[in-house]
């Protein structure tokens, strides 16, 4: 199968994917999980739901996750067969297909047995980590293209640079913290605590909020945001000013920094359209998609980090040998 074939069946995923995760944040956010009753795979005992917001809306998210699931199982059977050679591409195929089967299957579970904030926000954890995984196949089925094209002319000097193994453990701390934040931020959306700190940047117009109930949920989060903002500015300072001859880690590094920033301002927004739903639910949703973006950013930037260091132990090595 051509790059150009996998290419499109790996953008193809990634979108519905993406609309998976999106559709899952609606549900949560016009409290439509029981829309469906606590039947599953059908929809109070149909196959056709009747025409309710609640029934459609979560029947259409669960069409929509199988669909993320067939394409899953697609672009895994693909990447297996036609790229051997490319086992980072198998692996993101493989994650993408585990993870969108976990949390289908949280999902399921959701529905048919009552269960806890803190399982749901870990739902959708692992709904992102699906859509991350794919965006990271489209990232590296994209860089191959690339390379294709360029393979007739002389190789990028980028190609044969490395990062340091500081940087790529200061990126791996990111990532990993991101989900940390994300997960929180779940359980806040799933305990209705987002309404526990009004005003903003100020949590109750104070600078320390008594951290009782939603409250001290809500300010945890605050807090756990303002950390990863510095944490990502950081890595995409030192990856865009360490890094002036490599153009691919120079990208990833801005758009985690855009990224992080627009998180934080969909962040505010939220706080100030809380008393009106239909603002609210899209800044909310804009909230998501930000952030869905930024770890999936992060997780690639991960894997290339973890690639290039290679590099950079290979030249310590061959230094060593040469001694």
């Amino acid at each position: 199968m051509k790059t150009k074939h996998l290419k499109w069946l790996s953008y193809l995923s990634c979108f519905v994917m993406f609309l998976a995760t999106l559709g899952g944040s609606v549900v949560t956010k016009t409290e439509s999980g029981l829309g469906c009753g606590n039947e599953w795979p059908l929809c109070n005992g149909k196959f056709v739901p009747a025409h309710t917001l609640a029934s459609m809306i979560e029947y259409s998210h669960r069409a929509v996750s199988g669909a993320a699931g067939l394409l899953a199982v697609g672009a895994f059977v693909a990447f297996w067969l036609y790229r051997k050679n490319r086992k980072d591409l198998q692996l993101y195929a493989l994650l993408a297909l585990i993870f969108v089967m976990v949390q289908a299957f949280m999902g399921a579970m959701a529905v048919i047995y009552p269960t806890s904030s803190g399982v749901m926000a870990l739902h959708f954890g692992f709904s992102l980590i699906a859509f991350a995984s794919s965006i990271m196949l489209v990232l590296g089925i994209r860089t191959e293209e690339t390379a294709e094209k360029n393979s007739g002319s002389a190789p990028a000097q980028s190609d044969a640079l490395s990062v340091s193994i500081g940087f790529r453990n200061l990126t791996w701390f990111a990532t990993l913290y991101t989900y940390i934040v994300v997960y929180i931020g779940a359980y806040v959306s799933h305990t209705d605590s987002a309404g526990g700190c009004s005003g903003w940047p100020l949590c109750n117009n104070e600078l320390i909020p008594d951290l009782t109930g939603g409250t001290g949920v809500a300010f945890i989060h605050r807090i756990a945001a303002l950390l990863l903002l510095v944490l990502i500015a950081l890595v995409g300072h030192l990856a865009y000013w360490k890094h002036p001859h490599h153009r691919e880690i120079r990208k990833l590094g801005v758009a985690a920094t855009v990224l992080i920033i627009i998180q934080v301002f969909t962040g505010a927004g939220i706080v100030f359209t809380l008393n009106n739903f239909e603002v609210y639910l899209f800044t909310s949703l804009a909230h998501i998609i930000v952030l869905a973006s930024l770890f999936g950013v992060l997780c690639y930037l991960s894997v290339r980090t973890w690639q290039l260091s290679k590099l950079s132990s290979s030249k310590v090595s061959g230094k060593r040998v040469d001694a």
